[in-house]
């Protein structure tokens, strides 16, 4: 390792008590307990993505973890969107068009409401974890505030050197490049520009590095040794990873999602709206391909759209049926290793320090 790149990891280490600058991506729906202790357990930094979770729930996770391994954690949240425009022709059309796919849809399925996000704040920070991450915007300054008074970093996640400034001037103490080659969804403060700023990590890392003097902390595409050596030569002080852990055991992905990301190259993941109605990357399967066809409705905003595809990727998801499965996957998923993450954490850091020069 670089000295400049050595000195940056072992300060982020020291900053945030970790053994390795190896993160756990907050995945919503894919954040069980098991895995950040796992990761967690090696000394790398776990992450839930409480995005659908009540207070509640956020609670019990936090107390799951705690009840198994005492090291640092990041909860994360989106800042929410307007409301969405509501249109009751074009969501028949899509109730019409996902009965093909699945149950058929309720009629009121897309008045489902999301948790209330003041809620899932205060109880955040009542969990008091080490790391409160933030996607598709900022915290507004009282939340910032209070992070502050508690003593929590913020990470701000951001696609594009723009956004990395505000969050900057905005109070983050971290800043996450996303590279556009990530799985899930699109981390865009303006949905609208979602596909219009795809900007790749090995582009972006840099320049954000560049532009901001808060360490910085490199995802999307990261799948292996390699990947963590080359964001440490780019500037990064610590990397996440997201796809690169959900095939290990402790993730408990669906086998067909995880048997399908291991043959997956990287052209075979597509950005889509088809889940939610938000930019995501995933994999091309059956239901995405249906749904970019000229016979499809336009996708619906979000969160409509996730409501009205609710019952059909549970219904793939207890079929064990990939193609019609919100199947979520970076452009690296085909480095993703079955392994536990607790060894895979400290073969990566391992194999990712044989590579950098000393």
């Amino acid at each position: 390792m670089t000295t400049s790149s050595s000195h940056k990891s072992q300060a982020f280490c020291q900053r945030f008590n970790l053994g390795v600058p190896i993160l756990l991506a907050p995945m919503a729906g894919v954040s069980p307990p098991s895995l950040s202790i796992a990761v967690m357990q090696a000394q790398g930094m776990g992450a839930c993505g409480t995005l659908l979770m009540q207070a509640e729930a956020i609670h019990r996770w936090a107390a799951d973890v705690r009840a198994h391994t005492h090291g640092p954690f990041n909860l994360n949240l989106w800042i929410p969107d307007p409301a969405p425009r509501r249109d009751a022709t074009h969501e028949q059309q899509w109730r019409d068009f996902l009965g093909a796919w699945g149950p058929a849809v309720a009629p009121d399925a897309a008045d489902a409401k999301p948790p209330h996000f003041a809620d899932q704040c205060a109880a955040i920070l009542d969990v008091k974890p080490a790391v409160i991450s933030s996607v598709m915007g900022l915290y507004p300054p009282a939340f910032v505030q209070a992070m502050k008074a508690a003593d929590i970093a913020w990470f701000a996640n951001v696609s594009t050197v723009g956004e990395a400034l505000a969050a900057e001037a905005a109070g983050a103490d971290v800043i996450v490049a996303q590279g556009m080659e990530a799985g899930g969804h699109r981390g865009c403060f303006d949905a609208s520009l979602g596909q219009d700023q795809l900007v790749g990590l090995f582009a972006l890392l840099p320049a954000i590095v560049d532009a901001v003097k808060v360490p910085v902390v490199a995802t999307g595409g990261i799948g292996d040794a390699r990947g963590i050596g080359a964001a440490f030569a780019l500037g990064a002080s610590a990397v996440q990873m997201g796809s690169g852990f959900m095939r290990c055991p402790e993730a408990h992905l669906p086998r067909a999602w995880a048997d399908a990301m291991a043959q997956t190259q990287p052209e075979d993941t597509v950005l889509t709206r088809a889940f939610s109605g938000r930019l995501g990357r995933s994999l091309s399967n059956a239901y995405v391909r249906a749904a970019h066809s000229e016979n499809a409705p336009a996708p619906a905003p979000y969160p409509v759209q996730r409501a009205l595809t609710a019952a059909m990727r549970d219904d793939a998801v207890k079929a064990n049926d990939v193609e019609r499965m919100q199947a979520w996957a970076g452009q690296a998923s085909r480095l993703a290793q079955a392994a536990p993450a607790s060894a895979l954490v400290r073969q990566l850091w391992h194999d990712a320090q044989a590579l950098m020069p000393h």
